[in-house]
């Protein structure tokens, strides 16, 4: 097998990541045991971070291989371990369900959003007929576990909740610029960590602002597509 510098490269710089990793998990473990809230929650973070930056290095290593298949087996993993629902809701509106909260911090990774997001878009929507809203909302509800309060406050200015909406955008909006879109955020607790994505003409943002509250723990049902949704209810 020929060598690729490329991979051994990469392949140093993911053992490098895992050595840093290890050595923050135990500053964490220091800062927690010791009582320290403060500097356990900012070493949790760096520690989040670092392992985003190893999971990106480890996810081109196999592509570095040279297979032909790896780029579609990798794909496969990501939507194994990373579920992304997508669909429309029965009122019609586009809606996006993502297993996790988006950090509070500007520092974290969009590529690591990008990795996972857009391939769930763009299988969604392979032989699907194009879709566009305009002059609409684009609503985050932050749904967070009702056992720690204290995530309910997020930072709906980050590069996560950019590429989120720049990858939504792409597939269901001619942009999400403000002459096109407003912005809208909630918090909500709930049994499970999420973040729950909508595109809403306006028209009909007050109606979903009636029935926000009435969302189920689980979530709302989403529809393949906007014609599914009006057999099921006819």
């Amino acid at each position: 097998m020929e060598i690729n510098p490329i991979f051994l490269k990469t392949l140093d710089k993911a053992a490098s990541a895992i050595e840093k990793a290890d050595e923050i998990a135990l500053t964490v473990r220091w800062f927690y045991v010791d009582g320290n809230a403060k500097e356990t929650y900012e070493q949790a973070m760096k520690l989040e971070e670092q392992v985003e930056k190893l999971v990106l290095l480890t996810r081109a290593l196999p592509a570095y291989t040279g297979a032909p298949e790896a780029h579609d087996r990798v794909e496969k993993i990501i939507a194994q371990i990373i579920p992304v629902e997508i669909g429309f809701t029965k009122e019609g509106w586009f809606a996006v369900s993502l297993p996790m909260l988006l950090p509070k911090k500007s520092s974290g990774s969009a590529d690591y959003i990008r990795s996972f997001l857009y391939p769930a878009m763009r299988r969604f929507f392979l032989n699907k007929p194009p879709v566009r809203y305009r002059d609409c909302v684009l609503i985050y509800r932050h749904v967070y576990d009702k056992k720690r309060p204290e995530r309910q406050m997020r930072d709906h200015d980050n590069i996560e909740i950019n590429m989120v909406s720049d990858t939504i955008a792409m597939y269901v909006m001619p942009d999400d610029g403000p002459s096109n879109c407003a912005h809208y955020y909630v918090s909500a607790a709930g049994n499970d960590e999420r973040t729950e994505v909508y595109v809403v003409p306006k028209s009909e943002f007050p109606l979903w602002l009636a029935k926000e509250q009435s969302i189920p723990q689980e979530g709302v049902k989403l529809y393949e597509n906007r014609r599914e949704m009006w057999k099921k209810d006819m």
